[in-house]
């Protein structure tokens, strides 16, 4: 169905509304030519470009041609609008009161997220064995290896149920925490669930000892996906010394989570910031946004080697309103020393 030129100034009405990091075209004759020139039938049918991370935006005339666009570069007026966001929402700084409530808290407003959400936050990540290959199945299991996966922060099972679903290693053994009993909870509820191989409990990862069912110097792979921004600044560097410490020598950490001006960051209202860089959410849960030299030293302090340090930075489209978003993540492969000879 073809956009009246009504739906079409509405948009534009949007459109004027939104920050320069929402959007960063002009409404008019821009969205004329986005709307009224084509029919959600063509764009329902059109061939999509590359594979995953290959989908390059080279003609500003197709962006909404699609629903995200990767390797995005920002220009300096962006770059500017998205620090000038930042230091407006972080002028005012929650009390020293309200900060020790919301970090000592935090598991209590975990399991109200997760009560109010239920499964229904988990989310299929089809990115994840794409991105984390290390992750995926080993076809020949006849021969393989044991292997030993820990997910730190596993919530709901994003990532510990693909593995469990689409691995047939009978020597793989996987284990998952998370500072939320009832994320855990819905996570051993699931199908998928298979409590042969797979072993989670509730941890608060913050603490300088862990409780946990295996040894030091024992795990292939660590696992943290959205979950050290979760952590108050001043402990994070103890979270990664610990996945120093129970990495296997040669064993790998795999992080992925918010980078710095993120359209998350930029989104919170005056009030709601902790320290720089740290936020709540309405939920009480907090955030943090990284930056790659944030992550590296943290890492590097910690003893691990650096392997991979991407900042993804991608537009997302809402076609339907015709609005642009910018998200930016930050993934990284840091490996633990081999024992020397």
């Amino acid at each position: 169905m073809l956009l009246t030129m009504k739906s079409v100034h509405s948009l534009a009405h949007v459109y004027s509304r939104m920050t320069p990091m929402y959007i960063s075209t002009t409404p008019g004759k821009y969205l004329q030519r986005c709307f009224a020139s084509k029919t959600w039938e063509h764009t329902r049918k059109r061939k999509k470009p590359g594979g995953a991370g290959n989908r390059i935006l080279s003609d500003a005339r197709e962006v909404f041609e699609f629903n995200a666009w990767d390797h995005v570069e920002w220009d300096t007026e962006q770059e500017e609008a998205a620090q000038a966001a930042v230091a407006k929402n972080s002028t005012i700084k929650m009390s020293d009161d309200q900060r020790e409530r919301f970090q000592s808290e935090a598991p209590k407003f975990w399991d109200s997220f997760y009560g109010i959400h239920d499964n229904r936050f988990f989310k299929d990540r089809h990115w994840l064995f794409t991105e984390f290959p290390e992750l995926a199945p080993i076809s020949n299991n006849e021969h393989s290896e044991p292997r030993s996966i820990f997910e730190l922060g596993c919530g709901v099972g994003n990532t510990i149920l693909p593995i469990l679903q689409y691995s047939t290693e009978t020597q793989l053994r996987v284990y998952g925490c998370d500072f939320s009993a009832r994320a855990i909870e819905i996570l051993r509820s699931q199908p998928q669930f298979d409590d042969k191989r797979c072993e989670v409990f509730v941890m608060d990862a913050t603490q300088e000892e862990w409780n946990v069912p295996f040894e030091e110097n024992s795990q292939d792979i660590i696992v943290m996906i959205f979950v050290l921004s979760a952590i108050e600044p001043s402990k994070m560097q103890g979270v990664l010394d610990n996945c120093y410490r129970y990495l296997k020598p040669g064993g790998l950490l795999m992080f992925r989570d918010y980078g710095r001006y993120d359209l998350a960051q930029l989104r919170f209202k005056s009030g709601k910031c902790l320290e720089d860089n740290f936020y709540v959410r309405g939920d009480g849960t907090m955030v943090y946004f990284f930056t790659e030299q944030e992550l590296r030293s943290m890492q590097t302090k910690a003893g691990l080697v650096e392997e991979q340090l991407i900042v993804d930075r991608r537009l997302q489209v809402n076609r339907g309103r015709c609005l642009k978003m910018y998200r930016v993540w930050i993934q990284t492969k840091f490996r633990k020393p081999l024992l020397k000879s």
